[in-house]
C-alpha cells in the first residue's frame, strides 16, 4: 500500500476546469419545503420497491412508504407530511419512467415517531448495525445508487472466505466538475463523516480507514484531519484529475492495488463509500434518520443564484431552481449531476432520488455544437483512458455497428467517464458511441 498521504492519483484521466468557484463557498441552506413530492420506488441498484401505502392515506416524514424483499434493495421512505394523491409513473432524474408516490405536503412537517431515537456504537452488534442501515434506505450517494447495507453484507462475505477486505476508504475526491455538495458536507460535518467510517470500520472489523479528497478541498482536508485526529483514519489528497472520483481510481491511487477489467473493488480487497453516505449513515445511527433528504448543488451559469440545498427526495427541479432566483437568460441544456457523467434533463417536473447530486443549468451558448471531424488517429484518447482501452476504434466500430469487433476491444470495461470525448481534438462522439456499444452488447445476451 502507498504510504504517501498526499497527491495521489492513477494513470490517464484529463484535467478539466472545475467551474466550482461558483457554489464552493456557499453554505449548505436547508431548501423551502415542498408544495408535492414524487417519492420515485427504484432510487437504487436492484429491485423496485412496492408500495405499501394507498392513495387516501395520510403520512409523516421519514415513514417508510416503500420496500422490498429483494436481496439487493432499499426502502423508500416519505420527506414531508402530508396525503397521498396518487402511485403513478413519472420520469425521474435517473432518466427512466418509474412508479412514484405523489405526496401532497399539509406544511406541518410532522415526524414519525421513530425518529430521533438515537443507538450507541459501541453497544451496537453487526446484525443491529445492519438492520439500521437497511431499515434508513441509505444508498451510495456519490451517483451509483448501490444499497449500502448490500454493500458491507458483500464486502463481510468475502471476508468469510478468505478473501479479506483490508482497506476501507471513503471516496471525498468530487472530482465531477461545477458540483460542490460533498465539499460543504465535509467542510461543515467532519465529524459525522468521520463517524460514518467508523461505523463501517466496526462493521468490517477493519482497523484503519481511509478519507480521499482531491487536494483543491484543502480546507475540507484540514477539517477532516482534525476531526479524525487520535482515530485510525488516514485523510490522504488526491490530485485534482477527472475521473479521480471513480471508485476503481481511487483504490489505484490509495492502495496501488488495481481492480481487474470486470472485477470490483472487493477484488484488490478494498471498499470504497462516498462521503455524503457516510453522513447520512451517521444520521441513521445517531439520530435513527432515514435517508429522505440529501444535499444538492444546484449551479451553471444558467442559474441566477447558484447554492448547496438540503432538499427533500421527491422535490420537482422547478421548484429547486426557483429558490435559487430562477434562470439566467434561457437555459441550454439542465442536466442532474455534472457535465461528464450527468443525465440530460426535459422537464422541470422531474423529480430528485437519493442520487441526485446536482442540478446544472449551462446556457445556450456553453452547449453550442462544434462540428465532428475525422479521426486523426493522435491518439489522445488512449493516452487518458484510465482503463487502458482504445477509444477511437471501439467508437469507430460502434458507428458501423459492428459490435462484436467493439467487443473485443473490450468496450464493457468502459466506465463511461467521458474522457476520451473531453480530449478529442475532432470532437467526435467517443463516449456516446461506446455507451450505445456497450447497450447493444448486453442487449444481445440477453
Amino acid at each position: 500500500m502507498s504510504m504517501r498521504l498526499d497527491n495521489l492519483t492513477f494513470k490517464g484521466g484529463v484535467h478539466v476546469p472545475d467551474n466550482k468557484s461558483m457554489s464552493s463557498g456557499k453554505v449548505i441552506e436547508k431548501a423551502r419545503e415542498p408544495k408535492t413530492v414524487y417519492i420515485s420506488l427504484q432510487q437504487h441498484v436492484g429491485a423496485p420497491c412496492e408500495a405499501i401505502v394507498k392513495v387516501g392515506d395520510k403520512v409523516k416524514v421519514g415513514q417508510k412508504i416503500g420496500d422490498s424483499k429483494a436481496k439487493v434493495s432499499a426502502p423508500v421512505h416519505s420527506s414531508v407530511s402530508g396525503v397521498v394523491k396518487s402511485i403513478t409513473k413519472r420520469y425521474t432524474t435517473a432518466g427512466v419512467k418509474v412508479d412514484c408516490i405523489e405526496i401532497e405536503s399539509d406544511g406541518l412537517n410532522e415526524m414519525d415517531e421513530s425518529i430521533g431515537k438515537k443507538a450507541e456504537l459501541d453497544k451496537l452488534s453487526k446484525s443491529e448495525i445492519i438492520d439500521i442501515i437497511r431499515e434508513s434506505g441509505i444508498v451510495g450517494l456519490g451517483g451509483a445508487g448501490y444499497p449500502l447495507h448490500s454493500k458491507l453484507i458483500t464486502a463481510e462475505d468475502c471476508c468469510a472466505i478468505g478473501s479479506s477486505i483490508e482497506t476501507l476508504i471513503l471516496n471525498g475526491a468530487e472530482c465531477e466538475p461545477y458540483l460542490t455538495c460533498d465539499h460543504r458536507i465535509m467542510l461543515e460535518h467532519p465529524d459525522k463523516v468521520v463517524f460514518g467510517l467508523e461505523v463501517m470500520m466496526k462493521y468490517l472489523d477493519i482497523n484503519e480507514g481511509y478519507i480521499a479528497v482531491e487536494n483543491n478541498k484543502m480546507d475540507a482536508i484540514e477539517a477532516l484531519r482534525n476531526a479524525s485526529k487520535d482515530k485510525n483514519i488516514k485523510v490522504v489528497s488526491l490530485k485534482t484529475k477527472f475521473p479521480q472520483g471513480d471508485s476503481y481510481r481511487i483504490v489505484d491511487a490509495v492502495t496501488g492495488k488495481k481492480v481487474p477489467k470486470g472485477g470490483r473493488c472487493n477484488d484488490a480487497k478494498s471498499s470504497v463509500s462516498n462521503v455524503h453516505t457516510a453522513y447520512a449513515l451517521a444520521e441513521a445511527i445517531l439520530e435513527n434518520k432515514p435517508l429522505y433528504e440529501r444535499v444538492i448543488t444546484v449551479t451553471g451559469n444558467g442559474i441566477k443564484e447558484p447554492k448547496n440545498l438540503l432538499v427533500k427526495v421527491g422535490t420537482t427541479i422547478g421548484e429547486i431552481i426557483e429558490q435559487c432566483g430562477g434562470f439566467n437568460g434561457k437555459p441550454g441544456k439542465i442536466i442532474a449531476g455534472g457535465p461528464m457523467t450527468g443525465t440530460a434533463l426535459f422537464s422541470l417536473d422531474t423529480p430528485i432520488v437519493k442520487a441526485t447530486g446536482g442540478i446544472l443549468v449551462l446556457t445556450e451558448e456553453e452547449t453550442r455544437v462544434e462540428k465532428v471531424q475525422s479521426c486523426i488517429k493522435c491518439g489522445k484518447c488512449v493516452e487518458v483512458c484510465p482503463v487502458y482501452l482504445e477509444p477511437l476504434y471501439i467508437a469507430a466500430y460502434a458507428l458501423k455497428d459492428n459490435y462484436d469487433a467493439a467487443e473485443r476491444y473490450d468496450a464493457l470495461a468502459c466506465i463511461s467517464c467521458g474522457s476520451c470525448s473531453y480530449i478529442c481534438p475532432s470532437k467526435r462522439p467517443l463516449a456516446e458511441a461506446i455507451s450505445h456499444a456497450k447497450y447493444e452488447i448486453k442487449a444481445r445476451r440477453k
